[in-house]
């Protein structure tokens, strides 16, 4: 596997998932993989979760960790080809994937979603300029449009908590007060598109994900509807597609609640973290054995850790 940014990139995402399931197992059983291989995690933007699972994943193959935070400690990055670079500026793309290649035998990228403009975010630029100028394997830690690594972890929650062979999953749209990107929810939906699992995803009028993603899937406005028999629960909030990057207002009443819960075949909530309390979804649904929030936290190593793992070379 050479770069990993979508399931697009994984030929087979069942083994992928049941690779990581049986890390999850025997966690130190491969670690001659990554023996004298060293992983260089980059991130644009804030962090926990995936910052400490794929250094841990690493750390677990038996690899070398570097961690570079690039809005505080380094160089700022030109982007643009021809550019004079007699501005803000001082390093372009070219030079720092290259050299960070000569450190490093794999590169995980982390990237944002700005908002603000629909074909600069879903166009990738940070990501596909690292892939194009790094001669090492390049992880996506989350980009503008995409979180794989945590879409991953999902399926393998969702594998573990399942009741029977085809479960009922429902992604539901989710207040918060700040505009959020879609990159967890498309990838989410992109991932349970080759699961065996019954989709369906709800939002309000005007918060539509891309079409790209949805297309053939159930998508409905009516979140309770929506509960109606479900198996998982996974809340997220997301900013508007068609109008993009809006956050909608007015929709307070579509928090997770017990009562709407109760609405589900015994259902488990799901979310990404970190979550609003008491926002998206109440103490009364978190704090009860249905959330398996922690555990599904727990699974992004292990995630993490097939990725590598097949990036290093294991073709078990």
């Amino acid at each position: 596997m050479k770069q990993f940014i979508s399931v697009k990139d994984v030929r087979q995402p069942s083994e992928l998932m049941k690779l990581a399931k049986m890390l999850k197992k025997q966690p130190f059983a491969h670690r001659h993989y990554g023996q004298n291989k060293t992983l260089g995690l980059l991130f644009f933007n804030p962090s926990l979760r995936t910052r400490m699972s794929t250094q841990k994943a690493a750390l677990n193959l038996g690899m070398d960790v570097m961690v570079m935070n690039f809005n505080s400690d380094s160089w700022t990055i030109e982007l643009a080809n021809g550019t004079v670079m007699d501005q803000g500026t001082q390093e372009h793309i070219k030079e720092a994937a290259a050299v960070i290649s000569q450190y490093c035998d794999i590169i995980g990228v982390r990237t944002f979603a700005g908002l603000k403009d629909v074909e600069d975010d879903y166009g990738e630029t940070i990501l596909k300029k690292f892939i194009e100028y790094a001669s090492v394997p390049v992880i996506s830690l989350e980009s503008a449009t995409l979180h794989p690594l945590q879409s991953l972890a999902d399926w393998l929650t969702i594998d573990e908590h399942k009741a029977h062979s085809r479960p009922k999953v429902v992604l539901t749209w989710a207040p918060h007060p700040r505009a959020l990107p879609q990159a967890v929810a498309n990838s989410f939906v992109q991932w349970m598109q080759v699961a065996d699992v019954d989709l369906t995803i709800t939002f309000p009028t005007g918060m539509d994900l891309s079409p790209d993603f949805t297309k053939g899937c159930k998508v409905t406005n009516n979140q309770e509807e929506a509960f109606q028999n479900a198996d998982f629960v996974y809340a997220k909030n997301w900013s508007s597609y068609s109008n993009y990057g809006q956050k909608a207002t007015g929709h307070e009443d579509w928090i997770v609640t017990q009562y709407k819960m109760a609405l589900t075949n015994n259902g488990k909530f799901m979310h990404c973290l970190p979550v609003r309390r008491n926002v998206v979804v109440s103490d009364d649904v978190l704090d009860k054995p249905m959330s398996i929030v922690i555990e599904q936290a727990n699974n992004r190593t292990y995630a993490a850790q097939a990725v590598l793992l097949k990036m290093l070379g294991y073709e078990g």
